[in-house]
């Protein structure tokens, strides 16, 4: 049996990531949790925010900004950047995170981080409590070390993501399977009886 609770943003676990903004002068950096994708052909992702977090006002002003990632390494300056303000503390400098200079975007994006995303703000729409942003990804940086030297593909498992979920932060967990497994046809067996 389900019990009914009153309307929530219940869908969990979802990805927390850094985003990064400013430029080279000033820049910040800002916890989300909702962020999503929303479009592949041109490729756009949102990323929502409160209107008094001072990381808005920077985004309002650049119309960019950058999506990096997090690991279980960064658990604890992901936590902190997420209670903590830019308007009272440097977040580079607290937490240890080194900034590198954006490719297709003026504002860093974090070193540490295994994927990187640069957006520029394509639309923002006024929601209630959040504003989302809508970007289109104008560029992606990928940190080597998580690239299968044999395939080229981005292996995301070794780099122990991390997940949110009503105020708790989990890892990924391992490979369960891949897209179109469910459906997958069966290996023949080729051993003759």
């Amino acid at each position: 049996m389900k019990q009914c609770w009153k309307p929530g943003t219940m869908l969990n676990p979802l990805p927390v990531v850094l985003v990064s903004c400013g430029d080279a002068e000033a820049s910040n950096l800002i916890t989300v949790a909702w962020a999503g994708t929303v479009c592949t052909n041109p490729p756009m992702l949102s990323i929502s925010i409160r209107p008094e977090r001072y990381s808005y006002d920077i985004i309002r002003r650049t119309g960019e900004f950058t999506v990096n990632l997090t690991t279980a390494a960064m658990a604890r300056a992901t936590d902190w950047c997420g209670v903590r303000s830019g308007r009272d503390h440097d977040k580079w400098a607290a937490t240890g995170l080194t900034p590198i200079p954006g490719v297709e975007v003026g504002c860093p994006a974090i070193e540490q981080s295994p994927l990187s995303i640069e957006c520029k703000v394509r639309e923002v729409i006024p929601l209630g409590s959040h504003h989302m942003f809508i970007a289109d990804v104008v560029n992606v940086m990928a940190d080597e070390a998580y690239i299968d030297p044999a395939t080229g593909a981005f292996d995301l498992a070794s780099a122990d993501l991390l997940s949110y979920s009503h105020g708790k932060y989990y890892g990924t967990g391992p490979l369960l399977g891949h897209f179109g497994f469910s459906v997958r046809k069966k290996p023949l067996n080729k051993t003759k009886k």
